[in-house]
């Protein structure tokens, strides 16, 4: 049959994980799997994580990218049924999950929620981290180097003008929707 390539396509699965502050220092995430035009198949979100203050006190900086990553990204990524081959967040702190998983989790550079304390040495990326996709640039993990051309292989598949950044807001708006209408109680880390 001649659907090979045609079914490649179908097969695209494009996570879009984020994860937002709620009240008072409470984060929660969400994942969305679209199919290659941006379609969903399927939205998780978690629970609302707050950490309690003997957390805050030793983990110290290293707790929100504990509580986005370790705790949220990986809950996130193991309960979805559709798996995606690749997964962007507009979360910094969301890119060291690459660590704790087998996909490619790729950070959109231009994303309006990234922390604006993001230092000197975070802005300075190598190139060989960066990989455009659509209209955006993403950054790779480091430690992670075939990345960049698996996600290259995959954003081929993608129209150069498609737009990556809209499904993360989608993600971001719906996890303040869900929280607005939710009368949730925080669980502590």
């Amino acid at each position: 049959m001649a659907s090979g390539s045609k079914e490649g396509k179908e097969q695209i699965r494009l996570g879009f994980m984020t994860a937002v502050e709620i009240g008072d220092r409470s984060f929660v995430g969400g994942l969305l799997v679209t199919d290659r035009f941006g379609r969903p198949l399927e939205f998780q979100c978690t629970t609302p994580v707050k950490p309690n203050r003997t957390q805050e006190l030793l983990y110290g900086p290293t707790l929100v990218p504990f509580i986005l990553g370790d705790l949220l990204g990986k809950a996130l990524l193991d309960r979805v049924s559709v798996k995606p081959l690749l997964v962007m967040t507009s979360r910094i702190e969301m890119l060291q999950l690459r660590t704790k998983v087998d996909v490619p989790i790729i950070y959109d550079e231009a994303s309006s929620e990234t922390d604006s304390k993001t230092t000197q040495s975070e802005q300075s990326v190598a190139k060989e981290q960066t990989v455009p996709i659509g209209r955006q640039t993403f950054r790779t993990h480091e430690d992670f180097t075939d990345d960049r051309s698996t996600v290259e292989q995959i954003s081929q598949q993608l129209s150069n003008d498609a737009n990556m950044h809209e499904p993360l807001e989608r993600v971001g708006d719906a996890l303040r929707e869900t929280m607005s209408t939710v009368t949730a109680r925080p669980r502590v880390a």
